[in-house]
């Protein structure tokens, strides 16, 4: 009787076997509750990162870290992560002004990326344009179109006018403020070492296009943006495959070796009759 009091009283010390099997458990609670929070932190640094590239981009990892406070590791460590997920893609973009130098690198939201956070916007926006169709007909959403590219060629206008009557150096301005605007544009001249000049020319190439959900089912978008490329640059130009179609890139012809620019807001549908900016697509 006196050793089960004294055994209450001083607990007998633990065998070999019981130090192996209570040891592990003494950290093994703060570790679960830290693990969950130090998740939750990185998610949410995460969804931060790519809610930004849909925002900005294309735009590089050193703006990123810019516009949310982020170390350059930090950055890169998470824009990796969204890569390894298909959630963002990587566009190399040249320099606009020079033609010249190592491509950049940008981030834009990738398909898989613009479904990860959701297309609510977009189901309204095609709701609101089927509806304006039906109660008002075909020719309301293209007015509704030109209004809307009718702001970028004012916009837009400026620039292109800036670069001079060199339609090379035209193309290349309004591919520089296309990437301002998150089409991520580039320039290749074609034809440079042909025989007969009329064939020089240059491909004016989009790599993303904000608004490819509504013009694959509203190809006014394409048909609008199209003359106002015309327009701004002076001479008809002619649709090679658009992303709303199916194409890796929206691709636009600019005829360079036939025909000079004409003064700014001058009609050019005489100037290029064998050339429309209607879409042309290659299959």
């Amino acid at each position: 009787m006196s050793q089960a009091r004294l055994g209450s009283t001083f607990p007998a010390t633990p065998r070999p076997a019981d130090d192996v099997a209570h040891t592990p458990s003494l950290p093994t609670a703060p570790r679960a509750s830290r693990a969950p929070a130090r998740s939750d932190a990185e998610d949410r640094t995460r969804s931060k990162v790519l809610a930004a590239v849909l925002e900005h981009g294309p735009v590089s990892a050193a703006e990123l870290g810019e516009r949310l406070g982020f170390t350059p590791a930090a950055v890169r460590r998470h824009l990796d992560a969204l890569s390894r997920k298909q959630l963002i893609e990587v566009k190399l973009v040249g320099n606009p002004s020079s033609g010249a130098g190592r491509p950049a690198r940008r981030y834009v939201l990738s398909q898989r990326g613009q479904t990860e956070l959701g297309t609510d916007y977009l189901s309204i926006a095609k709701a609101a344009l089927a509806q304006l169709q039906e109660m008002a007909g075909p020719d309301a959403v293209e007015q509704f179109a030109r209004t809307r590219f009718a702001e970028m060629e004012t916009r837009y206008r400026p620039l292109v006018e800036a670069a001079g009557p060199d339609l090379e150096d035209r193309a290349r301005a309004l591919a520089g403020a296309l990437t301002t605007d998150g089409f991520v544009g580039s320039t290749t001249v074609v034809g440079r070492n042909a025989p007969n000049t009329a064939m020089l020319a240059v491909q004016l190439c989009q790599g993303h296009c904000p608004v490819q959900e509504l013009a694959a089912e509203f190809p006014s978008f394409c048909d609008q943006e199209t003359e106002v490329f015309s327009r701004l640059l002076g001479v008809d130009v002619r649709r090679l495959s658009t992303l709303a179609r199916g194409g890796h890139v929206c691709t636009t012809h600019i005829p360079v070796g036939r025909v000079t620019p004409a003064p700014a807001g001058a009609d050019t549908s005489e100037l290029e009759p064998t050339v429309s900016t209607h879409q042309q697509e290659r299959p």
